[in-house]
C-alpha cells in the first residue's frame, strides 16, 4: 500500500506575506499584505502544511544579523498562530552571490524546496507555490512544485488574475 504523502503551501516571504520593504528585518517595519492570512488559512483548512522559503541576503550583506532574522521569524510564525495558522516551517538562505559565494539554497534553486520536501515527505506535485517575483517561481518550476502562482507586488493578496505555472 503506498504511503500517503503531504502537501504544502509554500509562500515567499517579502513581497508576499508583507509588504515588500528594502531588507525588512524590525517587527516595526513588518506589515503583512492586506488578504493574505484568508487566503493561507484557506489552503491551511485543506490540508496543506504552510511553509516559508524566503532569500535573506541582507545576512551575507551585513546588514542585520541571522539573530535579527529568527527574531522576527517567531514573531511572524506568532502572529499567523493568533490568525489559527501554523507554519511547519520555515527555510531562508542567507547568502548572496557577490558575499558569499553561489549556493543551492538561494532561489532560484530549489534547495530550501527540496530540504522542506525531505523533511515533512512531501509530494511535489501537490504542492502549491506562492511569490512575487519571477525567482520565486523558477525556483517552484526547478524543485518540480505542482502549481506556482506569481501574485501582484502591490495590493490584496489573491490567486485572481495571477500568472500560473506548472509544473
Amino acid at each position: 500500500m503506498k504511503k500517503l504523502q503531504n502537501k504544502a503551501l509554500f509562500l515567499d516571504r517579502d513581497g508576499t506575506i508583507n509588504v515588500e520593504k528594502h531588507y525588512v528585518y524590525k517587527v516595526e517595519d513588518f506589515e503583512f499584505r492586506e488578504g493574505l492570512f484568508e487566503l493561507v488559512r484557506d489552503f491551511y483548512h485543506r490540508g496543506y502544511l504552510i511553509i516559508v522559503i524566503t532569500n535573506q541576503a541582507g545576512i551575507a550583506r551585513g546588514y542585520y544579523k541571522e539573530s535579527d532574522f529568527h527574531h522576527l521569524n517567531d514573531w511572524m510564525k506568532e502572529q499567523f498562530r493568533l490568525e489559527g495558522i501554523e507554519i511547519a516551517g520555515v527555510y531562508f538562505c542567507p547568502h548572496h552571490p557577490d558575499f558569499s559565494g553561489p549556493c543551492s539554497c538561494r532561489k532560484p534553486n530549489p534547495g530550501m524546496i527540496l530540504e522542506a520536501a525531505g523533511k515533512f515527505d512531501l509530494d511535489l506535485a501537490s504542492c502549491v507555490l506562492i511569490g512575487d517575483k519571477e525567482s520565486d517561481i523558477r525556483a517552484g518550476i526547478n524543485a518540480h512544485v505542482g502549481i506556482n502562482y506569481l501574485i501582484k507586488e502591490k495590493g490584496k493578496v489573491t490567486l485572481e488574475d495571477v500568472f500560473v505555472y506548472k509544473s
